[in-house]
């Protein structure tokens, strides 16, 4: 790894649209680690706009992230739940929902769960996008 890496998320080589127009994973290898950032516009849902992409039932990444603008809700598979705004750091274990709350995007870093997030699993028959 070099001394100092510098990466802009605008310069991203692996943009990962997801569905019905409802924001994008942008992904950076920061020589061997990657950081996403996800941009979650108003009316995104995991289980709408992300589910078709990875064919599971909920969303199995483990995420470590920040949010830096907007909120998400985040339901895990057992019902507990937890809101999420700007300034805070999250850790969510696989088996969840998530959804925007209001009408501004939510955008956040996550440093855990976006390698993989939003490529489609061998199960739901379609390519990877990079």
């Amino acid at each position: 790894m070099a001394g100092i890496m510098k990466g802009q998320f605008e310069h991203a080589s692996d943009i990962r649209p997801f569905a019905d127009g409802k924001g994008h994973l942008s992904m950076l290898d920061m020589g061997g680690m990657p950081v996403g950032r996800a941009v979650f516009e108003p009316g995104w849902r995991w289980s709408d706009h992300v589910k078709p992409i990875a064919g599971t039932d909920s969303c199995q990444a483990a995420h470590a992230g920040y949010v830096m603008s907007g909120h998400l809700t985040v339901r895990m598979d057992d019902g507990s739940e937890e809101n999420f705004e700007p300034g805070d750091v999250m850790i969510v274990a696989p088996g969840h929902d998530a959804w925007t709350v209001g009408q501004e995007p939510c955008v956040m870093l996550d440093w855990q769960g976006a390698v993989d997030y939003a490529k489609p699993s061998a199960t739901s028959g379609r390519a990877a996008r990079n």
